[in-house]
């Protein structure tokens, strides 16, 4: 299934389940929420989209522990849940609430960033539940130029949203029921 077809399916899962969604992005620079956006219907479940591409913006903007960045960079697994709840947290900021938050850090390339290799990202998810929050992280390497890890990168973080509606304990926060 291509990213648009994985995208229509993610806004179509989510709005018929009342789910709202939140993306902040690093290495994909946008490209996670441009995708969702361009499916019609997406305003019902997208909430929030922030390109935090600066380390800086990680720890400020998402309020990814300062700790965590200075011990192990921007390119972590825990980054990418960090920045996950932060959206997340953002997207809820009027007081209303926010089921997926996603986050994307990586290097695209085409050189190594803190040691780590072009072509390494990390995708991490967090979802309220009905039992309470519950995040987890995927890591990847993959060959090929900036575009080529972007689209890696976007295809992992659309797989990681469809994986996270297939749980039957997530909570409602839209008034969708389409």
């Amino acid at each position: 299934m291509d990213a648009a077809d994985l995208a229509a399916r993610i806004v179509a899962r989510a709005a018929a389940r009342g789910v709202t969604i939140a993306i902040a992005e690093s290495l994909t620079g946008g490209l996670v929420a441009e995708t969702l956006v361009r499916t019609p219907g997406a305003s019902v479940v997208l909430r929030l989209g922030v390109v935090a591409y600066a380390t800086e913006m990680k720890q400020r903007v998402l309020h990814v522990p300062a700790q965590l960045l200075a011990e192990r960079g921007a390119v972590d697994p825990d980054v990418a849940i960090w920045m996950a709840r932060g959206v997340r947290q953002l997207a809820a900021l009027d007081r209303s609430a926010c089921t997926i938050g996603v986050g994307t850090t990586g290097v695209a390339g085409p050189g190594a960033q803190d040691d780590h290799p072009p072509g390494e990202f990390h995708i991490g998810i967090e979802v309220e539940t009905t039992h309470g929050l519950d995040a987890s992280a995927t890591s990847h390497v993959v060959r090929g130029d900036r575009e080529a890890v972007r689209h890696a990168a976007l295809t992992a973080a659309l797989e990681a949203l469809d994986a996270a509606l297939e749980r039957t304990d997530l909570v409602m926060h839209s008034e969708s029921t389409t």
